[in-house]
């Protein structure tokens, strides 16, 4: 196998390493975040609302669709008298969650670091590309290929999501002449 093949598999293997790590770091962070936002809550899908460590309710406030958010909040007078709101919220109007509508990866952060993902796996499959076209022995040909087709799932793997699932962007407005 020549140096070049063995350049171009490592390098390939080294971006399609970091396209997938990116997608696992950026999922693991998301998860992190909305753990540590909602500490010692718990949420209760069949009745769709959060239930804090005192057991007050925070039922659902605001369905925000052009943010794709939605908006829990607390009773404020149940929390203005609680004997932990200084550690839980400063607000005056109850303590408030945000959830995100979308799950991971159809989130706006979801698709930037998938599309980033992509970008890095579409590399990997260039440099094999390449690298194929230049080394036509047996020797060579088939490792790149083995590798491309591998890389080739795993673009396929992070594509998957981003075509099923819209963008959620705002609908542009119709401009009136007149």
């Amino acid at each position: 196998m020549s140096p070049e093949v063995v350049l171009a598999l490592t390098y390939a293997a080294a971006l399609t390493a970091t396209a997938f790590g990116l997608e696992w770091l950026s999922a693991h962070t998301h998860r992190r975040a909305l753990r540590f936002r909602t500490a010692g809550f718990t949420y209760e899908e069949r009745h769709d609302h959060w239930v804090c460590p005192e057991g007050e309710q925070l039922w659902l406030h605001e369905l925000d669709h052009e943010r794709r958010l939605a908006r829990y909040r607390a009773r404020p007078r149940v929390c203005n008298a609680c004997p932990k709101k200084h550690g839980c919220t400063d607000s005056d109007r109850g303590r408030e969650i945000v959830r995100s509508l979308d799950p991971w990866p159809h989130s706006e952060a979801g698709r930037f670091h998938r599309a980033l993902a992509l970008m890095l796996v579409g590399l990997a499959a260039l440099v094999l590309v390449v690298a194929l076209a230049r080394n036509h022995t047996p020797a060579d040909s088939v490792p790149l290929v083995a590798l491309l087709v591998a890389v080739a799932l795993g673009g396929r793997w992070l594509v998957r999501d981003l075509r099923a699932h819209p963008a959620n962007f705002p609908t542009p407005m119709r401009r009136s002449d007149g």
